[in-house]
């Protein structure tokens, strides 16, 4: 073989490993961007549903897509295309509307049109009383962040979805408020660790249907502690093994 058939042969094998890296990146946006996105929960506001340290799958198909189903968020399309609306207790990543740059994630409790208020801890839409029924007590930081026992309360929205709450402090700040009326093209969101999150409420007011990013979907992974997933020696004692692979409801 030649010094030059052997130069077109290495060009030739770095040209196919570049072109497989370049197919493979490509591949994978089409994925994050039209498919599933992997989200990290950054902090307590949706305890006890899910937890720091819970990895998940957000499907940015549900419900169509805007500039911020695609990474850095382009303005290339107005509106949402393909769009649709969420139900009432999906759990959403959503853009932060004072800051698209910053990722959220709550429940859907108010849509276009509808009156929301808290009135002494209960969620109340369209002036009717959201069923509120107290299923014990949650015993564990891990899940609480606090090193008491803490109330959990089951909600049961008009649609049928149900799921627990947390009340870390009866009579708190967000238990009773205004109320608020969703205008159109909007939706009121609220984490299910009612005296720690940071609402609809609160500094998020009401979510443009464009900043809808995604629905939570499916944690593949969770680990306590504030350990990181690379960090594999604390998987034995970090890991929370009754979490990975559970659907998020």
């Amino acid at each position: 073989m030649s010094v030059a058939d052997k130069s077109e042969k290495k060009s030739g094998g770095l040209g196919e490993t570049v072109s497989v890296i370049v197919q493979a990146l490509l591949l994978a946006l089409v994925i994050r961007t039209l498919f599933f996105q992997p989200f990290s929960i950054p902090s307590g506001s949706m305890r006890p549903t899910l937890l720091e340290g819970d990895y998940l799958f957000v499907t940015k198909w549900a419900y169509g897509y805007s500039r911020y189903s695609l990474p850095f968020g382009p303005n290339l399309f107005p509106g949402r295309i393909w769009g649709s609306e969420p139900a009432r207790g999906d759990v959403v990543v959503f853009k932060f509307p004072p800051d698209p740059s910053v990722d959220y994630i709550k429940r859907v409790v108010g849509l276009p049109g509808d009156k929301i208020q808290m009135k002494g801890g209960q969620l109340f839409i369209n002036d009717v009383a959201v069923p509120r029924t107290k299923v014990g007590q949650i015993d564990n930081p891990d899940i609480t962040e606090q090193n008491r026992p803490v109330d959990v309360y089951r909600e049961t929205l008009p649609n049928g979805v149900s799921y627990d709450t947390l009340d870390l402090t009866p009579n708190g700040i967000g238990d009773d408020t205004r109320e608020f009326i969703v205008p159109e093209g909007h939706y009121f969101m609220m984490g299910d660790n009612r005296d720690n999150s940071s609402d609809s409420r609160f500094s998020v007011g009401y979510v443009p249907a464009d900043n809808l990013v995604g629905r939570a979907n499916i944690i593949f992974f969770s680990i306590a502690g504030g350990a990181s997933p690379l960090e594999i020696w604390k998987w034995p004692s970090e890991m929370r093994p009754s979490r990975l692979l559970s659907f998020v409801h």
